[in-house]
């Protein structure tokens, strides 16, 4: 049996995001954004600090199971997987997850967009939060034109990255229009995504102009800072501290806000990793997602009533 093999067989121990060595995080974030396979990973991190970082390394991937916070059957929402067209995206037609709160509506609408692996539980657990929270959530599926999410996070990761860009990113402009324009929304617009997602938001915000009117993005990246004149939207922008690479895109971007008028917030969560929102993973910082999902939904809720 090969040295990685024996890596990935294993056994796991219970650890807390506190033992984990900063390193493991960085190489994790390095193997989250495709730089390097699961058995590097691995690898690499038992070879900084041996079996305990092998220890640290496998608890930081994902436990879906463990982390859904509202069930698909929960009786304050109702939650189906509808169709909608996307013309000019990667196959014309795309799927996504559309969650709506118990009553008749109409409700104000939120986007829901997934990280860099496709609509994953995660993602579809906080669509079924932000319904319960009175909104009516759409999480498309970026992966819907190569099979859908393939149900782990490692081939969506590698699915994802073998799609045209470009035309992924009007699959996901065309579910905003499709979740606006719903017969159960009120024709306020907001949206919120995570990771890549996150860095969706603020391009939609710039695409979508006045047509958005509140936007929250997780730990993205920020859009360029010529587009920022045409965001309409009021942002919130939550950001990890230890993410060097994704918070050195914000000062020239905060900056070309302020010089264009739009009303944003930057926050930034002390002793954060990348993707602490994710309860799935030991990146997951409770403190820090709890503030700064309420941040999120009193936004939604002071613009999109």
């Amino acid at each position: 049996m090969s040295e990685t093999a024996e890596l990935e067989r294993a056994p796991l121990r219970p650890i807390t995001q506190q033992e984990i060595d900063q390193r493991v995080y960085d190489l994790y974030d390095e193997y989250c954004h495709g730089g390097i396979d699961r058995r590097t990973f691995l690898a690499r991190s038992a070879a900084i600090v041996g079996i305990a970082g092998l220890a640290m390394a496998q608890a930081l991937l994902p436990r879906y199971a463990q982390a859904q916070t509202i069930s698909f059957t929960d009786s304050r929402i109702k939650a189906t997987y509808v169709n909608y067209p996307s013309p000019g995206g990667n196959s014309g037609n795309m799927r996504g997850y559309l969650v709506q709160p118990a009553g008749s509506g109409p409700f104000p609408a939120v986007l829901v967009i997934h990280e860099n692996r496709g609509l994953n539980p995660y993602i579809e657990d906080v669509a079924r939060r932000l319904a319960v929270d009175g909104f009516l959530a759409f999480a498309p599926d970026g992966l819907f034109p190569v099979g859908g999410y393939p149900g782990n996070d490692d081939d969506g990761r590698t699915l994802q990255a073998g799609l045209d860009q470009a035309k992924l990113r009007t699959d996901l402009l065309n579910g905003a229009r499709f979740v606006k324009a719903h017969k159960l929304s009120s024709g306020k617009l907001g949206a919120t995504g995570f990771c890549f997602g996150g860095g969706v938001v603020n391009f939609l915000a710039a695409s979508l102009g006045a047509d958005m009117q509140a936007g929250v993005p997780y730990y993205g990246v920020a859009a360029d800072t010529a587009s920022a004149a045409r965001i309409k939207a009021p942002l919130v922008c939550h950001l990890a501290e230890n993410d060097e690479r994704i918070n050195s895109t914000y000062p020239a971007f905060e900056a070309a806000l302020k010089a264009a008028g739009v009303a944003h917030q930057v926050h930034i969560y002390p002793g954060t990793q990348h993707g602490f929102h994710n309860n799935s993973t030991p990146r997951f910082q409770e403190a820090a997602a709890k503030l700064s999902w309420e941040r999120t939904i009193a936004h939604f809720k002071k613009h999109l009533a």
